[in-house]
């Protein structure tokens, strides 16, 4: 199953059923007046976030789905059936649109989270209803009201405490390998990732965080070239982001240069993503000349207070401290979040 974070679907609630007209017209009751049953109400429409799924693969080709109808009132009072409800799994992060006005209409933020989208019609009332004492022998019913159809645009916006980002080849998917247990696809060559892999890594025995690898972007990605737009889709819910720098061969100017392109393209999508809590890590420690340019960039840096780290995803030199302090800057931003909350 392919990983997929974009969809379009269809969904129509069910239709109520109709209202009866009847009358009783038993042996012992010749005039027993009217006796048209209700229409069941149709069925409505959750979405359900399934902590199980990571794609919305599912919605590729069925792209229509319905709840059932409910059905129509009889005689002797009796009431139809309800339409089934149903209910949609969808992967935790989705984000639902009404595709024709845009509008907000759901965030699936929390594993088991259920929201109401399209509610079933309600169901007709039967001639029984409009009894009256100068009308005791109606002979109306209501039709069944029709259930909400929409369109929704449906997308997938992963959920990781921590973000890798950097431009392609930085090393970044060398990286989510050594310091998890995620296998992501690794080559020399420019988008080697082609979508967002996550990977749990372990701080100690009962503590954990969510490390994602997110497709390498281009200059000009907020306009959708190269991987852009799918980059900048999944950043924008990491809580931290981590630049991986690659100075192999290269000194601290291009490096500056490789950070500003990732920054310049964050701000362009969103202010917001420029002011997440960063890290920078410069990558390849183990050969030379690294660690020297790696100090120029530390210096250079120093007054606007981000923080450098020197590491190898080959030898596992530094990767101990930058868990540290990727951990750090979770806990930080938890504490700030949480007393914002309490003001």
């Amino acid at each position: 199953m392919r990983f997929l974070d974009h969809a379009t679907i269809r969904v129509a609630a069910g239709d109520g059923g109709n209202g009866c007209v009847a009358f009783l017209r038993e042996k012992y009751r010749p005039n027993g007046g009217p006796a048209g049953g209700d229409g069941g109400r149709g069925g409505s429409i959750w979405v359900e976030a399934d902590s199980g799924l990571n794609t919305l693969y599912a919605y590729r080709h069925r792209r229509v789905r319905n709840a059932g109808r409910g059905q129509d009132g009889g005689g002797k009072n009796r009431h139809g059936p309800a339409g089934d409800d149903l209910i949609l799994p969808m992967p935790v992060g989705t984000v639902i649109r009404d595709t024709a006005t845009e509008e907000f209409i759901a965030d699936l933020t929390e594993a088991g989270q259920r929201e109401l989208i399209a509610r079933g019609g309600r169901g007709g009332r039967g001639n029984a209803r409009f009894a009256t004492s100068t009308n005791q022998a109606p002979r109306r019913a209501e039709d069944g009201r029709r259930g909400q159809q929409f369109e929704l645009t449906l997308e997938l916006r992963l959920l990781a405490d921590a973000g890798l980002v950097g431009l392609p080849n930085a090393g970044k998917s060398s990286l989510l390998a050594s310091m998890s247990a995620a296998r992501p696809k690794i080559g020399n060559y420019p988008f080697t990732t082609l979508e967002p892999i996550l990977g749990v890594v372990a701080v100690d025995i009962d503590r954990t965080f969510v490390l994602a690898d997110i497709p390498g972007l281009i200059e000009g990605a907020h306009q959708g070239r190269g991987l852009g737009l799918e980059f900048l889709r999944h950043v924008s819910r990491t809580a931290v982001l981590v630049h991986l720098v690659d100075v192999h061969e290269r000194d601290e100017e291009a490096a500056l240069s490789d950070l500003e392109v990732i920054r310049a393209e964050l701000r362009a999508y969103s202010d917001e993503l420029v002011d997440k809590p960063s890290l920078v890590a410069v990558s390849k420690a183990d050969l030379p000349g690294v660690a020297e340019t790696a100090q120029a960039l530390r210096d250079r840096l120093r007054e606007s207070n981000i923080h450098v780290h020197l590491i190898s995803s080959a030898t596992g030199e530094g990767l101990p401290e930058l868990r540290n302090a990727i951990v750090a800057a979770i806990d930080t931003l938890r504490s700030d979040r949480a007393e914002e909350s309490q003001a």
